[in-house]
């Protein structure tokens, strides 16, 4: 191997780590408010990708549909849970939140999907588009059980990627996409040419991590996510609503699974599956951060990103079961190192 050839992987590697890194950032913060591995965390970012794809061809994504459904059913479920806990005066806010606002946003995209308006305005409809759902699917499918064991919740969250997976071929077909860069840019930078999709994927990352850094340590809303990550009960004692909390933790992950999504789809071809290899690999950097550190989540993912691409230029075929390989020791060994508590008790 070459030092132009090494360079040339080293950006891949790179490009394809901060992606991961947007992901795993996002897993991460939903673990750690909520106890949910949210496994469908790539569906999000490839359901982007391919919402972007339809918009670019002038049709009308199925995800518009899947947002009015899940609007609906999000909003019923809430509007029972209020009448009768007596709440009834909380029916407007729910109604804008879990109603209005998605509908609003799933009809304006599609009355403008056919006219096919300019990149910026599609990358922000499919954008507006997907960030409702991660919301809704936590009202409909993992609220009513929020102080399940986490074996209960990840088995839930399992069989809610599969059944996004369902939806995604009846939404978008079998056929994989690609959409066109943000940018026809490029630099060469020791010897390796560089796009600038691959830097507006790292600046993107880079941006939204220092943002997300500074949320958390300046704001109250970021001090009450850290403290429900911390301790639920003692959160609650201090007035912090954790079903709150997580509403917010899930709209922030929506906002980072959609800017991967479109981050990614002009750099890899995209199917209706492919969000599962995408969040697997970014919970390998996960992991290798120990899923409780933003920052050390972030490097796992690069690393995990390298990894990736070295392995390729190795082996194509075998580069996914390097990559995967690598989770067995660093699972053994946090397991001989941690401290093993019992799960917390809530009443």
């Amino acid at each position: 191997m070459t030092f132009d050839i090494a360079a040339i992987l080293a950006v891949d590697g790179i490009a394809s780590g901060a992606i991961y890194a947007l992901v795993a950032i996002g897993t991460v913060l939903l673990f750690s408010v909520t106890r949910v591995m949210f496994v469908p965390f790539g569906d999000l970012a490839a359901f982007t990708a391919l919402t972007l794809a339809a918009l670019d061809d002038g049709k009308t994504p199925g995800t518009v549909n899947l947002v009015i459904a899940l609007a609906i059913l999000a909003f019923s479920m809430e509007a029972v849970a209020l009448v009768r806990a007596g709440g009834a005066k909380g029916l407007p806010r729910a109604a804008l939140f879990y109603l209005v606002i998605p509908i609003a946003v799933a009809l304006a995209v599609r009355l403008l999907a056919p006219a096919t308006p300019p990149l910026p305005a599609r990358l922000m409809m499919a954008l507006a588009l997907i960030v409702p759902v991660a919301p809704l699917l936590d009202r409909i499918v993992f609220r009513p059980v929020a102080d399940a064991p986490v074996l209960v919740l990840l088995i839930i969250a399992v069989a809610l990627h599969f059944a996004l997976v369902g939806l995604g071929l009846l939404f978008f077909g079998p056929e994989g996409v690609r959409t066109q860069p943000l940018t026809s840019w490029s630099t060469e930078v020791f010897g390796a040419i560089v796009s600038g999709q691959t830097v507006c994927i790292v600046v993107a990352a880079i941006a939204l991590s220092a943002l997300l850094y500074v949320g958390f340590e300046f704001t109250l809303t970021g001090k009450a996510l850290r403290a429900t990550s911390s301790n639920r009960t003692g959160a609650r004692l201090m007035g912090v609503r954790p079903a709150r909390a997580g509403t917010i933790a899930y709209v922030l992950s929506s906002i980072l699974a959609g800017v991967s999504g479109l981050l990614i789809a002009p750099v890899n071809t995209i199917f209706y599956d492919s969000g599962f290899l995408i969040g697997l690999k970014a919970f390998v950097g996960a992991i290798i951060g120990g899923l409780h550190s933003y920052p050390g989540a972030a490097i796992g993912a690069v690393i995990v990103g390298l990894l990736e691409s070295f392995a390729s230029f190795a082996s194509s075929s075998l580069k996914d079961v390097i990559v995967f390989s690598i989770l067995v020791p660093i699972l053994v060994w946090r397991s001989l190192v941690s401290v093993h508590i019992e799960e917390e008790d809530e009443e």
